[in-house]
């Protein structure tokens, strides 16, 4: 059974093109310099779930004409990850029921205070969600299996994910040997790389592509990319083979 991977955004926590930012990138015609927040969407059979749901989540969903969402799956708690959790009413509206989400307990008590009305059964018109915990162990959405990666965004544990022969991690600075033998053998990893000076929280250009080589990856796509990186054509154009700058809306099939 194949794997689509649909990368509905791939910019880092404020976008690209930056707010009253000229710079070559910002100004870019090119539609591969347009970058929303990060998420991806993954499609399996018969089932539907999106990784992270940011500020624009509902804007990659009209884009994408999602009609179906099985799953709500989240990498940690920071706002741009989890901002257009709202959202899920439309397909509250269109299934008639609760959206499944998945997350750490600890991104469960972000999700309460950031959308404390969502919990509040007395309120009509609210996200109606049903929460399932996860820590290291892996878990089923229909058709799709997630093995939790745990990695770290400075010292704000979070987790990737690996889903057959593919792994997604964004966010992330650091990641234990123990948690790279979940990644061994992966065909395809997607791996965050913000630009191209080193950085506190994230993997820079050259240890995304030092990290991808380390793990014998096969195709790796770079993720969570900041104005700072450059144009998306001159960055691929200096890329090792099978190593790619991911851009909004690019799709991927995974056997």
């Amino acid at each position: 059974m194949q794997t689509k991977i649909t990368f509905l955004g791939t910019g880092t926590s404020q976008g690209v093109p930056l707010v009253g930012c000229d710079c070559n990138v910002c100004t870019s015609d090119d539609n591969r310099d347009k970058r929303l927040r990060t998420s991806i969407m993954v499609e399996r059979g018969n089932t539907t779930i999106v990784i992270d749901s940011g500020p624009d989540f509902r804007q990659q969903m009209l884009r994408e004409k999602v009609k179906k969402l099985d799953g709500l799956v989240f990498t940690h708690e920071h706002k741009d990850h989890i901002a257009g959790m709202d959202d899920i009413r439309a397909f509250n509206f269109i299934s008639k029921k609760p959206v499944d989400v998945y997350c750490t307990k600890q991104v469960e008590t972000a999700l309460r205070r950031e959308f404390f009305y969502a919990f509040e059964n007395d309120y009509p018109g609210v996200p109606e969600l049903n929460i399932f915990n996860f820590d290291e162990e892996e878990f089923t959405i229909g058709d799709i299996t997630l093995i939790p990666i745990k990695v770290f965004h400075a010292q704000l544990e979070i987790r990737g994910f690996r889903i057959g022969n593919f792994t997604f991690i964004t966010d992330a600075n650091f990641i234990s040997e123990k948690e790279k033998k979940k990644i061994a053998g992966s065909s395809v990893m997607v791996i965050n790389a913000l630009r191209r000076n080193t950085h506190p929280t994230h993997y820079n250009l050259e240890q995304a592509l030092f990290l991808l080589e380390e793990l014998n990856i096969k195709q790796g796509y770079l993720i969570h990319l900041s104005h700072q990186m450059g144009l998306h054509s001159v960055v691929s154009s200096e890329l090792p083979t099978n190593r790619f700058v991911a851009y909004d809306g690019l799709q991927i099939i995974i056997d």
